[in-house]
């Protein structure tokens, strides 16, 4: 299972997290914070779909 975002494909990877917007290597999807955005277009965390 993926979690990408629609709008630009980004994947979300919780062994990476995103620790330049505040989420750190090994958050689970469902802990990532409502209000987290995708870093390359800024689509927010429910615009991401698990393909």
């Amino acid at each position: 299972m993926a979690i990408v975002c629609d709008a630009c494909g980004w994947e979300y990877k919780a062994e990476l997290g995103d620790p330049e917007n505040g989420v750190e290597p090994g958050t689970a999807w469902e802990d990532v914070p409502d209000d987290w955005t995708c870093p390359l277009c800024g689509l927010e965390k429910d615009g991401f779909v698990e393909e």
